[in-house]
């Protein structure tokens, strides 16, 4: 219980960092000027989105069919028994007498695994299109999106992998991208 508790917070501080660089990052990005009356940071945003959905309908398309979410779940135990975290993080420096190590490890762990990955340049696409406005918004869906997932993965996680595949996750964010990208691109063409 307090474990799952102590990861969760852990996790989502470092969630909440990193969404808010790269919605700093759509906000410099949206500041870039137009060319020629054609919104570069929307345009840079749909290609974004087209390329996660691709990639992701090809992978999943390319994915064996045999594994449960449990095997991911075991071989992601099984690296952090075998990273050599700094004495800092794991408990033997100071920063453990104001945190317990098992919320540094969950914030550096997830904080260098999602950084710079499909959702952090979602993120910042999405920030880049909204303008602050929409920047502010991207923040808390952001945030609130990865506590729900975060949440329902520290508590529910075994129950779903159990049913819930890798291959079937890949589908379903494939396809969620190429939306993204279609209403973006509608959104865009309805601008110009």
């Amino acid at each position: 219980g307090n474990q799952k508790a102590l990861t969760f917070a852990g996790a989502i501080a470092a969630l909440a960092v990193m969404t808010g660089l790269a919605v700093g990052i759509g906000q410099l990005f949206h500041s870039v000027p137009d060319a020629g009356g054609i919104p570069i940071d929307d345009l840079c945003s749909i290609l974004a989105f087209g390329f996660f959905g691709v990639k992701l309908l090809t992978d999943a398309w390319n994915m064996e069919d045999d594994g449960s979410l449990l095997d991911e779940k075991e071989e992601a135990e099984e690296a952090v028994k075998e990273s050599s975290l700094p004495a800092w993080i794991s408990g033997g420096g100071a920063a453990s007498v104001i945190l317990p190590p098992v919320v540094l490890q969950a914030f550096v762990l997830v904080f260098a695994a999602e950084i710079g990955d499909r959702s952090f340049i979602s993120a910042a696409a999405l920030s880049a299109q909204g303008g602050p406005a929409g920047g502010a918004a991207v923040f808390i869906g952001g945030i609130t999106a990865h506590g729900i997932a975060t949440l329902m993965a520290v508590l529910l996680g075994e129950v779903i992998s159990k049913y819930v595949t890798e291959k079937q996750l890949a589908y379903i964010g494939g396809v969620l991208f190429l939306i993204f990208a279609a209403s973006s691109g509608v959104k865009l063409a309805g601008m110009m």
